[in-house]
């Protein structure tokens, strides 16, 4: 994407636990797509200038809610309601997690999903995937059909009435027949849940963005995309993943 063309969009991206780890994943597609972001690590406190700053858009991935004061929370509600965006992507502290504690907040309770009070952490060793269940500009000309990934591991969640869910994480158990092997279905999950509040847009993806969760989605495609968002390593990932976790971020944030 040329320069001139790259979206308008600036980010508050907070958790993944630092940029010189797993954060470096979504930093580095952000970059990629020509977007600004301000970042916040795992282990430091939302501070109330970047909540008060120029942001279309809020990513939580990963973070703890004790580190988002709720007054803080209750200003990216407000900004959300009148066109902004919040985006929250999986992991051990998303939703309730094991320390992420999002039930029962400003933010936790605006997003199009239910989150529980318990551990809803999920790791799963036998085939998980992922199944398109709507049309939507995120997913669609995807090859959700054709060739779709497989994930880890994700936060089991509930879709809201009135939202809408895009994509399922559908669970199979694996068996040999002789020599051939048999998929039985066996659960399915909500993965890519979106919905509005107000003039602005909210979303979330229960799975990761960065391993181990989100399994051979990180590969998906043919081509290889290598990024470097300043301050964190590269990343080599694969072209249909990195046009999905795009498409993700500027449909939240408002933007084609």
């Amino acid at each position: 994407m040329p320069p001139e063309t790259k979206p308008r969009v600036e980010v508050l991206y907070c958790g993944d636990t630092s940029l010189d780890t797993a954060a470096s994943y979504l930093a580095g597609l952000l970059a990629n797509a020509g977007i600004k972001f301000h970042y916040v690590p795992s282990d430091k406190p939302v501070e109330e200038n970047l909540v008060n700053g120029s942001w279309s858009l809020v990513i939580v991935s990963d973070y703890p809610s004790p580190r988002f004061s709720r007054e803080l929370q209750n200003v990216v509600v407000s900004r959300v309601e009148k066109g902004a965006g919040l985006l929250m992507i999986g992991g051990w502290e998303s939703f309730h997690g094991l320390g992420g504690d999002w039930d029962g907040t400003p933010i936790g309770d605006l997003l199009p999903v239910v989150i529980g009070n318990k551990d809803d952490r999920w790791n799963c060793d036998r085939p998980l995937i992922v199944k398109q269940q709507a049309a939507h500009p995120i997913v669609d000309a995807l090859p959700f059909q054709s060739r779709p990934p497989l994930i880890g591991g994700l936060n089991r969640i509930q879709v809201k009435p009135g939202d809408t869910q895009l994509l399922s994480a559908e669970q199979f158990q694996l068996e040999w027949n002789g020599d051939t092997p048999q998929l039985k279905p066996s659960a399915s999950y909500p993965l890519l849940v979106v919905g509005k509040r107000g003039q602005g847009r909210v979303a979330t993806f229960s799975s990761d963005v960065a391993p181990h969760w989100v399994g051979p989605l990180v590969d998906w495609g043919d081509a290889r995309v290598t990024a470097t968002a300043p301050g964190a390593p590269g990343i080599e990932v694969g072209d249909l993943y990195t046009e999905f976790f795009t498409r993700l971020v500027l449909w939240t944030a408002g933007r084609p």
